[in-house]
């Protein structure tokens, strides 16, 4: 999966040492189904996800990434789950640290498919027929289902 420039840039700075960054994850709901993609990088079925760029607004970059990998417009209706990953160790040594934000959003317009390489199938799946989703992925997809409102947290005093 393409690295995004300012990532790499700050690796040059700080070599394999952990990297806190923001994520964003998601989950486009249409009906009785969600949009999924299954990533080139891992063969792993998972929702839209991405990295939030310098000075951009996390509601944006979930509608972001959902263009670039998928070719669909959505809209981000709201903040659902705010969760530290635990921590990445990638092939070459490097580590991220990852703050995942969860958005519910709502299908707007087009056809998905594999717009950007980082997915090499996209389409729409039963929210009744997740079995090939990781575990992590499912309790992403079933946060964006909780209608109460809130925005459920990890941790805390």
């Amino acid at each position: 999966m393409p690295t995004p420039d300012f990532v790499l840039e700050l690796r040059r700075m700080v070599g394999t040492h952990p990297l806190s960054l923001v994520g964003v994850t998601a989950v486009v709901i249409l009906g009785d189904e969600v949009l999924l993609g299954r990533r080139s990088d891992n063969g792993a079925l998972t929702p839209i996800t991405g990295i939030v760029d310098p000075g951009e607004e996390p509601a944006d970059a979930a509608v972001r990434e959902a263009l670039e990998e998928a070719g669909v417009r959505i809209r981000a209706d709201r903040l659902v789950w705010a969760h530290q990953i635990p921590r990445v160790t990638y092939a070459n040594g490097d580590q991220s640290d990852y703050l995942d934000l969860v958005f519910r959003c709502t299908w707007i317009e087009g056809d998905p498919f594999p717009a950007d390489g980082e997915m090499t199938e996209v389409g729409w799946y039963r929210l009744d027929a997740l079995d090939d989703v990781g575990q992590d992925m499912r309790d992403r997809i079933t946060a964006a289902l909780t209608i109460d409102g809130t925005v459920r947290f990890e941790g805390g005093i």
